[in-house]
């Protein structure tokens, strides 16, 4: 299992990962005001959301490579339900803007991630893919 050394926790991504970006709770009258500006239904608001929230990270190409196979797995399982990435939880410290929530095609906003870190993380994956995953840090 891949290790993060920055905090020498087990990395196990999801496709959730991408989302924590758009996490508007204790932030709404700054990051939720400012994305709700846009229309996540709408295929050109996606991308720029994605590209300005979403593949903007401080992750190593490693880091990169392992959320992107897992985005990859999940978007080749037909019954994975995105949907439920956004179901609101009163009990959660954490919640989307408005109506995201009701976002019309879930599947969509996560086929638009894969295809943008498809080309903006393209060297990243690339040396990655070149490495025996094997031999990065694991534990044990």
């Amino acid at each position: 299992m891949f290790v993060d050394l920055g905090t020498g926790q087990p990395f196990v991504p999801t496709p959730s990962y991408f989302l924590g970006c758009f996490d508007i709770y204790d932030r709404e009258e700054t990051l939720g005001e400012e994305l709700e500006k846009f229309n996540p239904n709408d295929p050109s608001d996606r991308e720029k959301l994605i590209l300005k929230y979403c593949l903007v990270s401080n992750r190593t190409y490693r880091h990169r490579f392992l959320l992107y196979k897992c985005l990859e797995k999940a978007l080749q399982d037909k019954s994975f339900d995105f949907q439920s990435l956004f179901r609101y939880d009163p009990e959660a410290y954490s919640s989307f803007p408005y109506g995201w929530d009701e976002m019309e095609n879930t599947r969509a906003f996560f086929e638009d991630i894969y295809r943008l870190a498809t080309i903006e993380w393209k060297d990243d994956l690339q040396k990655a893919s070149l490495e025996d995953q094997s031999t990065w840090v694991t534990l044990g």
